[in-house]
C-alpha cells in the first residue's frame, strides 16, 4: 500500500476513495473502471504498467485482473494519445448510414489510422465497436463530446473548431 501512496497522488486516491465508498467495504475491487478512469485523466489519457499495478495494490486485487480491464474497454489507453481522441463507431447502424465515408475522410483529413496518432500529437483515431447513438448514426466522440449524424462537411466544422 505504501508503494501506491507513492505512485497515486493524494487527490487521484481521494477521487477513487469517492468510488470505492459506493460498493461493500469486500468489494472495493468494484471500483476499478473509475479508478482507471481517474489515474489515466491523471496522468494525459493514457496508463502505464505501474499505474495499472498502483491501482491493483490500491483496490486489493491481481495486477493481472486489472490489465483485463484496461485491455477489454476501448475506453483505456495504453500508450501515449494525441490531444484530443476521436472515437468513431463502424458497428453496423452507423456503417448502414455512412461510416465508412465518415471513416475515409478522417483518415484523409488527418493523415492517419485508425490507432494513430498524428505527428504533432493533436489527434488520435481510434475505431469503436458501439457509442450507443445509433439513432443518430454514423457517430464519433471527441473527447467527452459526442457527435451524431456525422456528414463530411460536420467532420470539418468540427475539427476546425478543435484548432
Amino acid at each position: 500500500m505504501e508503494e501506491e501512496k507513492n505512485i497515486l497522488s493524494a487527490e487521484t486516491r481521494s477521487q477513487i476513495d469517492h468510488w470505492v465508498s459506493k460498493y461493500p467495504q469486500d468489494h472495493k475491487q468494484s471500483a476499478v473502471i473509475p479508478a482507471l478512469h481517474i489515474v489515466q485523466a491523471a496522468n494525459g489519457g493514457h496508463l502505464t504498467d505501474e499505474l495499472m499495478d498502483a491501482v491493483a495494490g490500491y483496490l486489493g486485487m491481481p495486477s493481472i485482473t486489472v490489465y483485463e480491464v484496461a485491455t477489454f474497454y476501448s475506453m483505456f489507453e495504453l500508450k501515449p494519445i494525441g490531444q484530443h481522441k476521436i472515437s468513431v463507431c463502424t458497428n453496423i447502424s452507423c456503417q448502414l448510414c455512412g461510416s465508412d465515408q465518415i471513416v475515409t475522410h478522417l483518415q484523409k483529413r488527418l493523415g492517419i489510422s485508425f490507432g494513430e496518432t498524428t505527428e504533432d500529437y493533436r489527434f488520435t483515431l481510434k475505431e469503436v465497436e458501439c457509442l450507443a447513438a445509433c439513432g443518430g448514426a454514423p457517430v464519433m466522440i471527441v473527447g467527452n463530446t459526442c457527435h451524431e449524424s456525422l456528414t463530411t462537411e460536420k467532420i470539418d466544422q468540427i475539427l476546425e473548431a478543435l484548432k
